[in-house]
């Protein structure tokens, strides 16, 4: 024992050395995380709920670091944060990455997206963490841009669909975004991770008429709802077709909204093909559509400060 440590009274040195140990055990683990987890809760509670921008913003700093640390601590992938609402929580069917995701609303109309993605990486076997960094206004034809977390086109997401295609294995996701005070957007994204465990977003794997897309946008007007949802019986994401209200507004997306027809991607040899008027009480009435440009797509209901998109 150290002669600095023998000076130490019994009782005050039976702390210390409880003090020392305590970092190691796996209850400190779980212990650190739901401190955590407090205090995540009282930044989510005060983000929306300041009114002006500029605090909103370091309310949201304050909490995405916070959030960066809790991920980085051992067991966090299992861990729920289930009293964190206004965030949400995404995991692949294999368990093997989750999405970790949150919205903040400006006095402008528009949101800036924030976000994690934890994956599993097999070479060093171990969980690893990236942050997704919102650059959607860089951003000007997000149809055909693929990028990494660092330069993502911000969304929150709501449905994993695993998908194989030459091989890999990618990851089609149902997601939405509150574009600003006269539009929504409803997207199907894809992820995939690179070699070196990386996340990746946008691929080669829609067929749109004779467009490939690297992910398909429906844009339509604020005040209405548009379906975009995953039926696994058929393999079918199936969405509501979306048309202006009147010829006069064609290409004016604040305009558009379903037309109370239905449409979907169908999965053939690892792609997602575009079918045209959907029956699903009749596969046979479906059959091959031509090219509707997602550029002339619709809109969805008033959010509210923090939405959850619903399938």
């Amino acid at each position: 024992m150290p002669y600095w440590l023998k000076r130490i009274p019994c009782t005050c040195k039976h702390l210390f050395i409880l003090v020392c140990i305590l970092p190691f055990g796996s209850g400190y683990a779980q212990k650190s995380l739901r401190e955590f987890e407090d205090s995540l809760l009282l930044f989510q509670r005060k983000l929306y709920a300041v009114k002006n921008d500029r605090e909103k913003l370091e309310v949201n700093r304050n909490l995405n670091s916070c959030l960066e640390r809790a991920l980085q601590l051992e067991k966090s992938f299992e861990y729920p944060f289930d009293s964190l609402t206004e965030i949400g929580r995404l995991t692949d069917p294999d368990r093997t990455f989750r999405i970790i995701e949150w919205d903040v609303p400006l006095n402008d109309g528009t949101h800036l997206y924030c976000g994690f993605i934890q994956s599993w990486n097999p070479k060093r076997k171990a969980f690893q963490l990236y942050p997704l960094i919102d650059k959607s206004a860089d951003i000007k034809n997000p149809e055909n841009y693929t990028g990494e977390a660092a330069k993502w086109y911000g969304m929150l997401y709501y449905k994993i669909i695993p998908v194989k295609s030459r091989g890999k294995k990618l990851y089609t996701l149902l997601g939405q975004r509150l574009q600003d005070k006269l539009t929504t957007k409803k997207i199907v994204d894809v992820l995939a991770f690179n070699s070196d465990g990386s996340p990746r977003f946008g691929a080669d794997i829609f067929k749109y008429g004779k467009a490939s897309p690297k992910r398909v946008v429906f844009e339509y007007s604020a005040q209405v709802v548009m379906s975009l949802k995953y039926d696994e019986h058929l393999s079918q994401i199936v969405f509501d077709h979306l048309s202006p209200s009147e010829p006069r507004f064609e290409g004016q997306h604040q305009y558009y909204g379903p037309d109370f027809s239905v449409d979907a991607f169908q999965l053939k040899k690892g792609k997602w093909h575009y079918v045209q008027d959907v029956d699903a009480r009749n596969k046979s009435k479906q059959k091959e559509g031509k090219y509707n440009d997602p550029q002339n797509q619709g809109k969805e209901h008033e959010p509210k400060q923090f939405y959850t998109p619903k399938n």
